[in-house]
């Protein structure tokens, strides 16, 4: 079944090359159709790509050139659940290598102005424990750009990082 709602991402001429990127990046994603002006309009020329058709981890977007009025900020952010560190950092790495910005506990953001939150999964685990364990990550996680695994699980068990 198709799904009746797709979000739809405002580039300022980069829809294409935001996709084709996300594809490369990303498993379950691609670009399924791009889609020319059919005639001249305001900032544009017939020829032009105005949309994209994407997924990205299976998600559908619209990808609109619509010009520089709008921007992205972290109101909006994309988490992507990981399940170890090597898929932590092959889409971290990706992100911030690929012309992007590395931000605090997890968050970049890529070169199109897009935010990411790439979080491992046992992050998320040991948060929901809660109490101390919970809690010694959280406070382990603050201190981090990347998110390093075998650092929040030292943290949570107590340990310290030097022993």
């Amino acid at each position: 079944m198709t799904s009746k709602i797709t979000t739809c991402l405002w580039f300022d001429g980069v829809a294409e090359d935001a996709a084709n990127f996300y594809q490369a990046t990303f498993p379950d994603s691609h670009v399924h159709g791009v889609h020319r002006a059919p005639a001249d309009f305001p900032g544009g020329k017939e020829g032009d790509v105005l949309t994209v058709d994407f997924t990205v981890l299976g998600m559908a977007f619209l990808g609109l050139n619509g010009g520089p009025q709008f921007k992205f900020d972290e109101a909006v952010s994309f988490l992507v659940s990981t399940e170890d560190q090597a898929e932590t950092d092959r889409y971290w790495n990706a992100i911030i290598d690929g012309g992007g910005s590395a931000s605090e506990c997890g968050w970049c953001k890529d070169k199109f102005g897009l935010s990411w939150q790439i979080t491992p999964r046992r992050l998320t685990e040991l948060f929901n424990e809660g109490g101390e364990r919970g809690r010694r990550a959280f406070e382990a996680m603050m201190t981090m750009q990347k998110i390093d695994i075998a650092t929040l699980e030292t943290a949570a068990s107590g340990a310290s990082a030097d022993a």
